[in-house]
């Protein structure tokens, strides 16, 4: 008892002294410290608050934030000064910021009525967003008021948001009464919510937000439908993804090629595939394709890339195809990966001569670890490019050091060997 008359004592003065921090110290050992006594607090609670108010009102960004925490513990006898608060239009903004993030914490129904009383009334559109989000905070139990706030223009995109980030299945219903409303950025925001629901109202609702005017809508609708591929037959999801392939919208396309990946199927890959060697597709959208084909972790998808390399004549494809061929890490795909690279290095391929290339493709067969890459590694010692040369030396060590270096040494003794393998060969055992 004498330590929580000292503690007062101490916080008293503190308070006379407009010393803000030794207040929020004091008041915080009382209500948050190890000795906190329910009964104490329960005695001295509206003592505590005016302490808290003062701290709130009067102290900085940092003590502001501090205090929040002692209103929580405090429950529902700060409401009605936090709401006095939040409907003083001459107070500083920050401050009833606080009030508003205070408000949210304490998910009581007082407080929910009043954040949206707060939302309705106020034309600051920060000051929405601010609301909306505390309402979200306090989760299931704002639902039903965040509901009604959809009947109104003025505030239905800041409850579409808060209803958005609850996630909770009472939200389904609310929400599908606004994905085909007027404004696009509530419908994108309704997809995207209910993609997280499996409900059978939801997917037809996936399915007609593709076809909508507004890009936006559409790549979530295409997002939502890439995680429901559970129902990519019964849906027939490959038939009506494949347009959005050719959407004028890149970043659409580039989520129908992730969607596509995710349903993995043969047919998926060859809609894929058939875009990929299209003179019309943009390079970003070939590379994105490119990756989507090594994801999709199939022996056909890799033998789409191989026959890509084959048709297409552009240095970049040719490089990231190399490139995701080596970070293949499935072990049955492994060898048809090494099988690929091997090809191009024995084949009269043009990307053959390019150094780059070359690079990438001894670091992506050292990483694919097969020790039969090791002779044809070899035998690309012949450039004279010194960086080609160090990367099939990184390669040759990754794949099996002291085997590779016997092979070198065996082949330098050999009388036949071309000048510029044995040059080669020479520079690589000098990096051992």
């Amino acid at each position: 008892m004498n330590n929580i008359n000292q503690l007062l004592v101490q916080v008293q003065a503190a308070h006379d002294a407009a010393d803000w921090s030794r207040v929020l110290q004091c008041v915080q050992q009382f209500i948050l410290g190890e000795d906190a006594k329910d009964s104490e607090i329960v005695k001295n609670q509206e003592y505590l608050l005016e302490l808290a108010l003062c701290v709130l009102k009067m102290g900085d960004f940092q003590q502001r934030w501090e205090i929040g925490k002692v209103f929580v513990r405090l429950g529902n006898i700060a409401i009605t000064p936090l709401i006095d608060i939040l409907e003083d239009e001459d107070a500083e903004s920050e401050l009833r910021w606080y009030a508003v993030r205070i408000l949210g914490e304490l998910k009581n129904p007082i407080a929910i009525a009043s954040l949206v009383k707060f939302l309705q009334a106020n034309e600051n559109e920060e000051f929405k967003a601010i609301a909306a989000t505390a309402l979200a905070k306090i989760g299931k139990s704002a639902i039903s008021a965040l509901s009604g706030l959809l009947a109104s223009k003025d505030t239905r995109v800041f409850a579409v948001r808060s209803l958005s980030y609850i996630r909770q299945p009472e939200i389904i219903t609310p929400l599908l009464s606004v994905v085909k409303d007027p404004l696009v950025e509530i419908r994108a925001i309704a997809i995207e919510a209910l993609s997280s629901f499996h409900d059978p109202r939801i997917p037809p609702i996936l399915l007609n937000a593709l076809t909508d005017v507004a890009s936006a809508v559409r790549r979530e609708a295409v997002l939502s439908l890439s995680v429901r591929t559970d129902l990519h037959q019964e849906l027939d999801l490959v038939v009506k993804l494949q347009p959005k392939l050719h959407d004028l919208n890149i970043e659409v396309a580039q989520a129908a090629v992730v969607a596509l990946s995710r349903i993995g199927t043969d047919e998926a890959a060859k809609q894929l595939f058939l875009v990929l060697i299209s003179p019309q597709t943009p390079i970003k959208l070939q590379l994105e394709i490119i990756r989507a084909l090594s994801w999709m972790k199939t022996l056909s998808s890799l033998e789409y890339l191989q026959e890509a390399f084959n048709q297409l004549s552009l240095e970049t494809v040719w490089l990231e195809i190399v490139t995701v061929l080596g970070r293949v890490k499935d072990s049955t795909l492994i060898e048809k990966a090494t099988v690929i690279l091997l090809s191009i290095v024995r084949s009269q391929h043009p990307a053959i001569e390019i150094a780059s290339i070359k690079s990438a493709i001894a670091l992506s067969l050292g990483q694919l670890g097969n020790i039969e890459a090791i002779e044809p590694l070899i035998y690309l010692l012949t450039d004279n490019n010194e960086v080609v040369r160090l990367h099939i030396v990184a390669a040759l060590k990754n794949l099996a050091a002291e085997t590779a270096y016997q092979q070198l040494q065996q082949l330098l003794n050999n009388p036949t060997l071309t000048p510029d393998l044995r040059e080669g060969i020479t520079a690589a055992l000098a990096e051992w």
